[in-house]
């Protein structure tokens, strides 16, 4: 990648204005006359923040990692703390890691072994959490509690940079209910609300992004819209370019895939789908993958 200048970091800048006048707009106007409405314009714009705190922990749009963080501080999603989110993706970035159940932080597999002694409740309950629609409805609540749970064996075995994330994220999320008491006229319900929609349009774009498979590369997917949901991403669609130059901004992404298609689909082994819309429609009621990792190797 050519060095970065400023121009590669404007539409970062445009896009946290973007996120912030939303939220406004929607915590301080539309929610006097439409909560409803107002629920959907705050769950997309704490979703789009989700994904502009994905880029700025890859070092956008300046190199200092606090003023990076600060532009992305209010928790507008209210559930994942900054620096959980950033240690445990720069984690993932190690790509040989991808899927596996214990070194991957963002892996929906599990070991088979584990996978045959949880009880049937469970297994069905992950099942269903393997189509999109459940992941969707579901997987929010899931990850979350999944989450919450690692991080809290984490603290309880002494791991102080686990407890500093929450402890930074308390201020964070104290922002966001400032907000709502002094400033938004949307009930506290409907921030909940907005928060677990952002997670569940979340879940579209971490459904499949990685797969079983023997090569590191073809783990990985590409999704070749260009609509609303590629931009609330911010084009992380195009994931196996990114993970191929995770330093560049959000922007160039679809610009490289669209130079080297071809080399891109050999990388990933065509692992490939033209539209969200291709993937509600093989996915919402069906699963891509099982839940038990279908290569994980007898280790005895």
């Amino acid at each position: 990648m050519a060095e970065r200048g400023l121009r590669d970091e404007v539409p970062i800048l445009a896009v946290l204005v973007l996120i912030y006048g939303l939220y406004a707009f929607a915590t301080i106007w539309v929610a006097t006359w439409s909560v409803g409405l107002a629920i959907l314009l705050a769950g997309f714009a704490a979703a789009l923040h989700s994904s502009a705190c994905h880029e700025v922990l890859h070092g956008h749009p300046v190199r200092a990692p606090w003023i990076n963080g600060a532009l992305v501080f209010p928790a507008l999603s209210l559930c994942i703390p900054y620096l959980r989110f950033r240690d445990t993706h720069l984690a993932h970035h190690c790509d040989d890691r991808l899927t596996d159940p214990y070194d991957d932080p963002e892996s929906n597999f599990v070991d088979p072994k584990l996978w045959a002694g949880l009880p049937r409740s469970v297994r069905a309950l992950l099942r269903v959490n393997n189509t999109l629609a459940g992941r969707m409805l579901l997987g929010p609540a899931i990850g979350q509690v999944a989450f919450m749970w690692t991080d809290a064996r984490a603290i309880w075995r002494g791991e102080t940079r686990v407890l500093a994330g929450w402890v930074l994220h308390l201020p964070a999320v104290l922002v966001v209910v400032w907000w709502a008491v002094s400033v938004g006229h949307m009930p506290g319900w409907g921030y909940l609300a907005a928060a677990y929609l952002a997670l569940s349009l979340l879940k579209i774009r971490t459904f499949l992004e990685h797969r079983a498979h023997e090569c590191a590369p073809g783990r990985t997917v590409v999704i070749e819209d260009r609509g609303i949901l590629a931009f609330l991403f911010l084009n992380n669609n195009f994931h196996i370019v990114h993970h191929s130059h995770p330093g560049a901004p959000w922007w160039r992404l679809r610009e490289l895939y669209d130079t080297d298609r071809a080399g891109y689909l050999r990388l990933n082994h065509g692992y490939v789908y033209p539209t969200y819309r291709a993937v509600f429609r093989r996915h919402f009621l069906q699963a891509k993958d099982p839940v038990p990792h279908p290569l994980w190797p007898d280790r005895g």
